[in-house]
């Protein structure tokens, strides 16, 4: 064959090719999504081929600000420009201080007045091991309360917290957990949802831990999600949260609470545990915390700081552009009223999705807080269970997602049988931009549940 009748390769084609060859089986996002990004500016990524995407996925959470947002690389490049060291593990810089005063500034004030905090590895789960590791050496016990649909990171301690057992069963064990019922409206777990279900859950917690024959021996925390993301976007009633509050309290059971996705204004508050008022023994923080780069910290009761010097440690603690960037973006985020924001953006797509849903049955449920929503796709065809709940319909959720990217929209899925269309905006989301991502969205969802059925799309070679 001469070269000439050798077909040109689409742009990027060779770079996702070398990716396939190189990298891991364990890569995620790039099987769902199959474009080389070449630029990206707020919410919108454009690939090397040209085409340009709305992002609702927005690095899991992480770009609360959206893609290269002004202050975020005002911030960078003034930090650049100083000459400051970027490197310097857990030594005092000005950067950290002013990112920690951010930081305490944006807490609740009563946690914050009497907080510490502590500087991990770049990534959540470690920043869920110090917790971990806080607690047990405070309270001297072993073991942790966690609930069904937790997702806390992939490293050992925070892998046993996690509730997903696709991932937890080609490994050992990772810890004593014992897994309590998460209140789940849809899919309730005692199979009578909505307020009936999350008073239950409390009250099985609570006689289940003061149960001499049990079989639970009082454990080092109780770790658990204001709003559960992984596990499908679930967010808990705050009567719930109160009574977990209020249990763990009365048993001398530190509470820890993972805000690594809720945080930064995520949920319509600058914290998820905010919306309920509770306060925590310890917060987990990462993600939009770094202004897009890696930061992970644990904040905690001044109470608990019975550490020893190096008692966790780890070589990237000290990454000086990620809190530049991390103070900026709390600042940003505070000054402009962004959780605010996405409180009344999230309410308005909620309403219009679950509108949606009265005309397309596969929408089984809408709900979330703020800009981090969830919509249920299910099996429209199928008879409905106790709570009203249809059986998830994974296959065609994964038409949608491809549906929605042909459209120029990036949404991933989650959940219990990763069928939740997953929506997380940055916060700077414009009214034009949310009602785009809507119409995309929609017209997605209607073209999939108007086509032929998984099965006979994947026939067809779908």
């Amino acid at each position: 064959m001469s070269l000439a009748a050798i077909p040109a390769q689409a742009p990027g084609e060779a770079v996702l090719r070398r990716q396939r060859v190189r990298e891991s089986s364990a890569r995620t996002y790039a099987r769902s999504f199959p474009i080389v990004p070449v630029r990206a500016n707020g919410m919108t990524v454009e690939g090397a081929d040209g085409r340009r995407y709305l992002d609702c996925l927005s690095g899991a959470g992480t770009l609360a600000l959206g893609h290269n947002h002004p202050v975020v690389l005002e911030a960078i490049r003034r930090t650049l420009d100083s000459g400051a060291p970027l490197h310097l593990l857990d030594l005092a810089t000005a950067e950290k201080d002013d990112f920690t005063t951010a930081l305490f500034e944006s807490l609740p004030p009563e946690f914050a007045a009497r907080a510490r905090v502590h500087f991990c590895g770049p990534a959540g789960t470690d920043a869920v091991e110090a917790a971990l590791k806080l607690m047990q050496t405070a309270t001297g016990r072993a073991g942790a309360l966690a609930f069904t649909g937790a997702y806390h990171g992939m490293t050992a301690g925070a892998l046993a917290l996690t509730g997903n057992t696709a991932v937890k069963e080609p490994l050992p064990s990772g810890g004593d957990v014992v897994r309590l019922p998460y209140p789940y409206g849809y899919r309730c777990p005692f199979g009578v949802g909505g307020d009936a279900g999350a008073d239950l859950s409390a009250t099985y917690v609570q006689r289940l831990l003061d149960d001499p024959s049990g079989g639970v021996t009082t454990p080092a925390a109780m770790v658990l999600e204001a709003v559960q993301g992984e596990g499908g976007v679930v967010p808990a009633p705050d009567g719930w949260l109160r009574a977990m509050r209020r249990i763990t309290a009365e048993r001398g059971i530190p509470l820890i609470v993972d805000e690594v996705q809720t945080g930064v204004g995520r949920t319509g508050r600058m914290w998820a545990v905010e919306h309920s008022g509770v306060v925590p023994d310890a917060m987990v923080l990462s993600k939009a915390i770094g202004g897009s780069l890696p930061l992970a910290v644990v904040v905690y009761r001044e109470d608990y700081d019975g550490w020893r010097p190096g008692a966790h440690t780890g070589t990237f603690r000290g990454n000086t552009l990620a809190m530049a960037a991390g103070a900026a973006t709390l600042r940003y985020v505070a000054a402009h009223g962004l959780a605010e924001r996405a409180a009344v953006v999230g309410d308005r797509l909620t309403a219009r999705l679950r509108d949606l849903a009265t005309e397309l049955p596969a929408i089984g449920d809408v709900r979330g807080r703020g800009l981090m929503l969830g919509v249920e796709l299910v099996d429209s065809a199928a008879e409905p269970d106790a709570c009203g709940a249809r059986p998830a319909d994974p296959a065609f959720a994964v038409r949608v997602r491809e549906a929605c990217l042909e459209r120029g929209l990036i949404v991933e899925l989650g959940g219990r049988h990763d069928a939740v269309l997953r929506l997380l905006p940055p916060l700077t989301m414009t009214d034009e931009q949310a009602a785009a991502v809507f119409d995309r969205l929609a017209d997605a969802i209607a073209s999939v549940s108007s086509a032929p059925s998984s099965a006979a799309g994947a026939r067809e070679g779908r």
